[in-house]
C-alpha cells in the first residue's frame, strides 16, 4: 500500500466516521416497507433534531453562566424533548408524532424564550429559529400540509411584534457583546440548519433519483428484449389493445434438426448453454439485418421482416438472415462433439396481424395464413435447407438461387409448390 493511499485513508476515516453515524441517525425508527422517499424525509428531520439540540448547548451554557436558569431551561427542555423524541420514534416507529411534536417545539420554544428575554433586541431575534417549521414542514409533508405551519409562523411573529413594546420594558440582563455574538448565531446558525437539512434533503433525493434512472433505463431495457421499441412505446403511453393489420411481411421459423432427441441424453447445464449459445448468435445475425425476433420455442427460433416499421426490402433481408443463421449452426457444428448440429428453414411472406397479448408475461406476436405456412414450410423442410413458399420464390431476384423441390404435402394447406434456396 503507497504512502499517498494511506494519506487518504487518514483523511477519510473521520469523514466515514461522521457519514456513517448520520447514516444510522437517518435511520432511525425506520419501518419495512418503508419507502426511500418516506425514507429521506425521515432522515432529514432526524438530522435537524439532532443538529438543533447540539447548537442549544451554546444557548443553556451561556444562560446559566449569565445566571439565568428560567432562560436556559427552555432551550434544555428542547433538548430534552428531542432525546425523548428519538427514543420513542426507535422503539415506536411512529414518525408522525415524532414530526408534529419536533415542529412544535420548534415553533413555541424560540418564542417563549424571546419573551423570556425581553423582545426582539434582548433575545438577539432567537425567534428566527422557528422559521425551520415551515420549511422543515416543506420538506416534510408538501407545500400543501405545510400552509398551516407558515401561517403559525407568521403569526407567531405578529403576536411577538405586537406585545414587543411590553416585553422591552423589563429584559434580561445580557452584555451587549453577548447580544450581538447571538445575533450573529442565531442568523448564522438559521442559515446553516436551513442548508444542512435542505441540502442533505436534496442531496439524498438526486441519489434516489439517480438510482431510479439507473432502475428505469434497466426496465427500459429489459422492455426492448420482450417488445419492439416502437412497440413498447405505444404500451407505455396507451394500455389499450395493440394490433396491427400489415398487408405484406416476411416470416422465417427455424428449428434445430434432432435436437429434441439429442436434448435428453445432454446435461441441463450444457442444454441450456448450447442453445444460449446458438440463439445469441442468431440474435446477432438477426439485428444486423435489421430484422425483428419474435420468439424462440423450445430449439425452434421466429424472426420477421416489414414490421413493426414497414421496408420495402423486408424480403431480402429475412432471406439474408436465413444464410446467416445456417452459416452459424455450420461453424458451430464445426466444433469437436457438436457435428450433430443442423438447421431447417421455412420463409412464407403475405399479409399478418401483429400486437401484444396479455397483460402479464406479454409478448409481440404473428397470426395469420402466412405465419402458419412459414412453420409448415419449416417443419415439412430439409435438413440444412431453407424452404420457401411458390409467392416467396416468385418475388425474390436474381441475387439467390432458387430450386424447385416440387410438390409435398403440407399437413392443414394440402399439396403444395415449394422451393430451395442457395446463395
Amino acid at each position: 500500500m503507497g504512502t499517498a493511499e494511506v494519506l487518504g485513508r487518514k483523511r477519510a476515516g473521520p469523514w466515514a466516521v461522521v457519514h456513517g453515524l448520520l447514516e444510522r441517525l437517518s435511520r432511525l425508527g425506520a419501518r419495512p416497507g418503508l419507502t426511500d422517499d418516506e425514507s429521506l424525509r425521515q432522515g432529514t428531520l432526524v438530522l435537524a433534531s439532532v443538529l438543533i439540540a447540539l447548537l442549544a448547548c451554546v444557548w443553556v451554557g451561556t444562560y446559566l453562566v449569565l445566571g439565568d436558569p428560567r432562560s436556559a431551561a427552555i432551550p434544555g427542555t428542547y433538548q430534552l424533548t428531542t432525546v425523548v423524541g428519538l427514543v420513542m420514534l426507535s422503539r415506536t416507529k411512529n414518525f408522525p408524532v415524532f414530526r408534529v411534536t419536533q415542529l412544535s417545539v420548534y415553533l413555541v420554544l424560540p418564542a417563549l424564550l424571546q419573551v423570556s428575554l425581553g423582545g426582539f433586541v434582548a433575545s438577539s431575534g432567537i425567534v428566527l429559529w422557528a422559521v425551520i417549521v415551515p420549511l422543515a414542514a416543506l420538506a416534510l409533508v408538501g407545500p400543501r400540509e405545510a400552509t398551516p405551519w407558515l401561517l403559525a409562523y407568521l403569526g407567531e411573529v405578529l403576536v411577538l411584534a405586537l406585545l414587543d413594546p411590553r416585553l422591552a420594558e423589563h429584559p434580561a440582563d445580557v452584555p451587549p457583546a453577548v447580544a450581538t455574538g447571538f445575533f450573529v448565531l442565531n442568523v448564522g446558525g438559521v442559515t446553516v440548519t436551513a442548508y444542512l437539512m435542505l441540502g442533505y434533503f436534496v442531496e439524498q433525493r438526486q441519489r434516489i433519483g439517480a438510482a431510479l434512472e439507473v432502475e428505469r433505463a434497466r426496465s427500459e431495457r429489459l422492455l426492448l428484449n420482450v417488445l419492439p421499441e416502437p412497440i413498447a412505446q405505444r404500451l407505455k403511453v396507451h394500455s389499450g389493445v395493440i394490433a396491427e393489420h400489415y398487408e405484406h411481411v416476411s416470416v422465417l421459423f427455424a428449428d434445430l434438426v434432432g435436437f429434441t432427441t439429442r436434448a435428453q441424453t445432454m446435461p441441463p447445464s450444457e442444454l441450456v448453454a448450447l442453445l444460449d449459445r446458438i440463439f445469441s448468435a442468431f440474435d446477432r445475425v438477426a439485428d444486423a439485418e435489421g430484422v425483428e425476433k419474435i420468439k424462440t420455442i423450445g430449439d425452434a427460433y421466429m424472426v420477421a421482416g416489414g414490421l413493426p416499421e414497414p421496408r420495402p426490402d423486408h424480403l431480402e433481408a429475412v432471406v439474408r438472415t436465413a444464410f446467416g443463421l445456417r452459416d452459424e449452426i455450420a461453424r458451430i457444428a464445426g466444433e469437436p462433439g457438436l457435428e450433430w448440429l443442423a438447421i431447417r428453414i421455412g420463409i412464407d411472406a403475405g399479409p399478418a396481424v401483429a400486437g401484444v397479448i396479455g397483460r402479464r408475461k406479454f409478448i409481440y406476436d404473428l397470426w395469420g395464413d402466412t405465419v402458419n405456412t412459414a412453420s409448415r414450410m419449416e417443419s415439412h423442410g430439409l435438413s440444412g435447407q431453407i424452404q420457401v413458399t411458390e409467392r416467396v420464390a416468385a418475388e425474390l431476384g436474381s441475387s439467390v438461387t432458387v430450386r424447385p423441390r416440387g410438390t409435398i404435402e403440407v399437413k392443414g394447406k394440402g399439396p403444395m409448390a415449394t422451393f430451395l434456396l442457395d446463395r
